[in-house]
């Protein structure tokens, strides 16, 4: 018997505005029970992030709280980081425990501390969305993270790109993204991939005239996966990285590899974009560098239409940080013409989601679309839009 997805869908974007816009107002009050005092648990990125802006609101929490026994008893940003244990003892009956964890691997495990504070006593604990859709001005958006009206203002489109997955697995990870966006329901997420990152069997198969374009190759960790796949099967592999402090460490690979290889990779430091010309970058040396206007650091930007004039790419990824709007805008004509395989991030902005599908399609009709997560949660989820010719089978070579 088949899904009903488009009624699951239907039952998510039928919420009236006004309903939406007091949940989000009002969720972390409800979730709170009244209490004012907040225990950041999670030291990380995200705690850190989550702290600075408590700051800019002259809301002060009262401690840090992590599962890590090297963290306890210091002090990270002038807060003291407590155990669980200790957190719980001092203030489970005063605060909420606001939680600041999420990872690639576990994703945002609000029922696991759930259940770990509680078996330490009395424990509110409260996940960090909720507080962010308090402040949106102070927090928002985050990656995908946005109020939930601002999704629901774009009904439309989410229906057109609904009718674009081409398999069950799509529409139900698409249905259960929307739902986490509007709800802040956690279930029905799938897990992270088997397959190495942007290498799914599953989908199409890597052929030995491979022309494959990384943008956003940071520091090689995408070529390590396909050399260690492919060998030298392959045509050529351009690795396109903006920022100079990770294109540093993407030469040290490079420069480590065989002559027969490198002879294959071209490094590019490039940003790219829907023009060329001149972006400031910050130089972050970190998986997270993406285009700024207060970047460090001016980096040339190029359109790919314009990098590939003579030579036609098979496979184009894009995990770059919020630009891969502008960057399938500049590749357009090798779209419309040569119908690569894309592998596009579709989690740094919030209608990244349904957008850059939509996007693609309307420059080419010749894709199937599937969605797939390479990490748990919302980070690393990826649209590809594979040509009708890349089914699975035992091919070896593409027609160019």
């Amino acid at each position: 018997m088949n899904h009903n997805f488009a009624g699951d869908l239907d039952e998510l974007l039928c919420e009236e505005m006004a309903d939406a816009l007091k949940r989000e107002s009002s969720t972390f009050d409800r979730e709170t029970k009244g209490l004012e005092d907040l225990i950041l648990f999670g030291v990380g990125v995200l705690g850190r992030k989550t702290l600075e802006g408590l700051r800019k609101l002259n809301i002060h929490p009262l401690a840090f709280c992590d599962n890590d026994p090297d963290r306890w008893s210091t002090s990270v940003d002038g807060v003291t980081v407590l155990s669980p244990t200790d957190a719980v003892r001092r203030f489970g009956q005063r605060a909420v425990f606001v939680l600041t964890i999420w990872r690639d691997i576990g994703g945002h495990p609000l029922e696991q501390i759930i259940r770990q504070l509680s078996a330490l006593g009395s424990a509110t604990v409260v996940s960090v969305v909720s507080l962010y859709w308090k402040y949106p001005e102070t927090f928002l958006p985050y990656f995908c993270i946005d109020l939930p009206h601002k999704t629901l203002k774009q009904a439309d489109a989410i229906r057109e790109c609904m009718g674009l997955w081409a398999d069950d697995r799509s529409r139900e990870e698409f249905i259960a993204q929307l739902r986490l966006r509007l709800k802040l329901d956690f279930n029905g997420l799938s897990g992270r991939a088997l397959w190495k990152p942007y290498l799914p069997d599953e989908l199409f198969h890597l052929a030995s005239n491979e022309m494959f374009v990384d943008c956003g190759a940071f520091d090689g960790d995408t070529l390590r996966d396909f050399l260690a796949q492919e060998g030298t099967g392959f045509e050529h592999y351009f690795a396109i990285e903006p920022d100079p402090a990770n294109f540093e460490k993407l030469l040290v690979l490079w420069n480590s590899l065989q002559s027969a290889v490198q002879e294959k990779i071209t490094p590019l430091c490039l940003a790219l974009s829907s023009e060329p010309g001149v972006l400031r970058f910050g130089n972050t040396g970190t998986a997270q560098s993406s285009v700024r206007e207060t970047g460090e650091v001016a980096v040339q930007c190029a359109r790919i239409d314009d990098l590939f004039e003579r030579r036609v790419p098979t496979y184009i990824k894009m995990d770059i940080e919020g630009s891969e709007r502008d960057a399938i805008r500049g590749a357009t004509r090798i779209i419309r013409s040569f119908s690569p395989v894309l592998a596009i991030c579709v989690y740094h902005r919030f209608d990244d989601l349904w957008k850059l599908p939509l996007l693609i399609h309307s420059l080419s009709k010749n894709y199937q679309f599937y969605l797939r997560p390479q990490a748990d949660a919302f980070w690393d989820l990826v649209c590809y839009a594979v040509p009708k010719c890349r089914n699975p089978g035992p091919f070896h070579s593409i027609p160019l």
